[in-house]
């Protein structure tokens, strides 16, 4: 089976297809109405309902032989595959016309089984098929053409900021590791499994929810490893309340901003300073994460466009996993640089209290 982000078909089953097949089916019922009326009057009308039924029932019954033999389609090639969908809206066409026939027999609008018009309406309506049906799945191609390519480029761009961590972390990660391999090996050895630990994470599927648990563990080994360089000048304190262990958060949302914390806020400070992190969950079951670091005396250049990056990055995530019921805020309060993001709680099975754990 083809994978869904190559595959040229869009699935019939869904809803958004299927309402913009019936739209498409209601235009055309429009478009005949009006080249085949001479005024706009009440014969209009009629012909309008009865086209507009006809097209409804036309593109419902397609949709349903599509809806069966949509799975087979996937094994086509692009050509044989589109040669197959106007082959079975064809066939419904006819199934369409021999069922309205048949009503109209049934409930004796019309003498016979057979009209001599039979032949005329399927012919006619073949053809009009024909014409139109290439244009209205062609249409279809490509706005599943342009959906598969934005859900791609913003796959893309997620995994873009997972994967993103700063050289200058990984170099001075390195040396810092190296000078405890003689003086600390047992140190040196648990930060290079927190280094790995967090590579592992940075390069996993970025498309993600995890357990705010694990990702407030990765944050953890995080800041163990910039501890290894900035010592004593770099504090954190850590408040969790009332928050579910397995709600479940973006992966790799608390790093980068702490990461931003730390190299904005505590590098550029002779004395250091302490990054504080709060989690808590409120009554309406949103989940509120606030980190907050001092301002240097001096600020680098790169200050605000460097958080600028990272916060428009993680925004762009939670839309995508929580659309407008996310939300991030960065703001200064004093001396103090706060970033403060919203998200519902969505829980996993196991849950517990974070507070509850004892961090």
């Amino acid at each position: 089976m083809k994978d869904s982000t190559s595959y040229f078909l869009p699935d019939f089953g869904s809803l958004a297809i299927a309402a913009k097949v019936l739209f498409m089916a209601e235009v055309i019922a429009v478009i005949f109405t009006i080249a085949s009326s001479d005024s706009l009057g009440p014969a209009a009308l009629r012909r309008f309902v009865f086209l507009s039924a006809y097209t409804l029932i036309v593109a419902l019954v397609s949709l349903g032989l599509l809806r069966v033999v949509h799975r087979g389609l996937r094994q086509l090639s692009a050509i044989v595959g589109s040669l197959v969908v106007i082959a079975l809206i064809l066939v419904a066409v006819v199934m369409v016309i021999e069922g309205l026939i048949s009503g109209l027999y049934g409930f004796g609008v019309i003498a016979t089984r057979t009209p001599v018009w039979q032949l005329t309406l399927v012919i006619h309506s073949v053809l009009i098929s024909i014409v139109v049906m290439p244009l209205v799945l062609r249409y279809l191609f490509v706005s599943h053409k342009a959906q598969i390519d934005a859900k791609l480029e913003q796959e893309a761009r997620m995994q873009a900021l997972q994967s993103r961590i700063r050289p200058h972390f990984l170099f001075n990660s390195m040396n810092s590791i190296a000078s405890l391999t003689r003086s600390d090996p047992p140190r040196a050895e648990a930060a290079l499994q927190d280094l790995a630990d967090l590579f592992r994470v940075l390069l996993a599927d970025a498309r993600k929810l995890v357990p705010i648990s694990a990702e407030q563990e990765i944050s953890r080994q995080y800041l163990e490893i910039e501890k290894l360089r900035l010592g004593d000048r770099l504090s954190v304190h850590w408040t969790v309340s009332n928050v579910p262990r397995n709600a479940l958060i973006p992966a790799l949302t608390l790093q980068p901003l702490l990461e931003n914390a730390i190299y904005h806020g505590i590098e550029p400070r002779f004395g250091g300073g302490t990054v504080k992190v709060e989690l808590w969950a409120d009554q309406s079951d949103t989940l509120n994460v606030l980190i907050s670091n001092p301002i240097p005396e001096v600020r680098k250049h790169a200050h605000g466009r460097g958080n600028k990056i990272a916060m428009d990055n993680i925004r762009q995530r939670l839309v995508t996993h929580f659309l407008d019921a996310a939300s991030l805020q960065a703001f200064e309060e004093g001396d103090q640089y706060h970033v403060r993001i919203k998200m519902p709680i969505i829980r996993n099975q196991g849950e517990r209290s974070l507070a509850e754990s004892g961090r």
